[in-house]
């Protein structure tokens, strides 16, 4: 067994013959890996090649696998940090969707100076008592619990899911993880894992990163208008924190901002990222 600190997996983008002077993490939710937001991150790097891109696979996501416990927000923060040290880029800002944000408010805490941008995507600071906790995300994981370890086809699967009232996007969103053993397919994720993920995504109370407001010279908060992950009562207390969070809700979008808005949400992240905003 190596010693070696675990490292996660990860994709570096950049504008074509570009040379970054600032990076930025982009953090895919629950279930998920980096390749999930990497048509942003491209975009992203076009309009503002002095930026590029890091797409990791949070810690037992995608290749991410074989990250040693606890399965806790800190820790997938700090294998951000660890990443970020080995890589030894200038590293200014970050960017997470759902879980993926929740991630990153941890990332701000944990980093300890300060970013020049932090997006958090559709990700509620609040700690959701079990009886609240997010319904579709629980179900789809009880689902994967109780699915056939191998499969003979992701055809099998995509029947599985649809028994289950999934969408096909979402279904072959979820397939990514699907890897083929011989002559069968077998899922990838460590279930267990997932849920103490989970469990300590919904415990944790982030709001004071946001409150104290220095972690970061922007903190821009996207909310899905027709989304539920952040209910009334966050929505009144992101309105009560002023100036120190730049809040934009997408009318009209669902959780899945970056794919039910994704020109209003290119549009805002880029504009924040352009030179003129950042020569102050």
């Amino acid at each position: 067994m190596s010693d070696a600190p675990f490292l996660l997996q990860h994709a570096l983008l950049t504008a074509p013959n570009a040379e970054p002077s600032r990076w930025m993490f982009v953090l895919h939710g629950i279930l998920g890996s980096g390749t999930n937001l990497r048509s942003l991150a491209k975009r992203l790097a076009a309009a503002a090649p002095e930026w590029g891109f890091i797409l990791p696979d949070l810690r037992m996501h995608g290749l991410s696998q074989g990250a040693p416990p606890p399965h806790t927000l800190a820790a997938a923060a700090d294998d951000l940090v660890r990443l970020g040290d080995h890589l030894g880029l200038p590293i200014a800002g970050v960017l997470g969707h759902s879980f993926g944000g929740k991630v990153a408010l941890r990332y701000l805490d944990r980093r300890g100076d300060r970013l020049d941008q932090a997006w958090i995507l559709d990700a509620s600071p609040s700690a959701r008592p079990r009886g609240q906790r997010a319904g579709a995300t629980a179900q789809i994981v009880a689902m994967l619990r109780a699915m056939p370890q191998t499969l003979p086809s992701r055809e099998a699967f995509f029947a599985i899911t649809a028994e289950h009232g999934l969408s096909r996007g979402t279904a072959e969103w979820l397939a990514m993880n699907l890897r083929r053993e011989g002559d069968a397919f077998r899922l990838r994720l460590d279930l267990d894992a997932i849920q103490a993920l989970l469990d300590d995504y919904f415990a944790v109370d982030l709001w004071p990163v946001l409150e104290e407001g220095r972690l970061a010279r922007e903190l821009h908060m996207v909310v899905g208008g027709a989304s539920d992950a952040l209910d009334p009562a966050d929505r009144a207390r992101l309105a009560g924190l002023g100036s120190t969070v730049l809040t934009h809700v997408l009318e009209g979008a669902g959780h899945w901002v970056h794919v039910d808005a994704p020109e209003a949400l290119f549009a805002l992240v880029a504009g924040a990222l352009a030179p003129s905003r950042d020569a102050r």
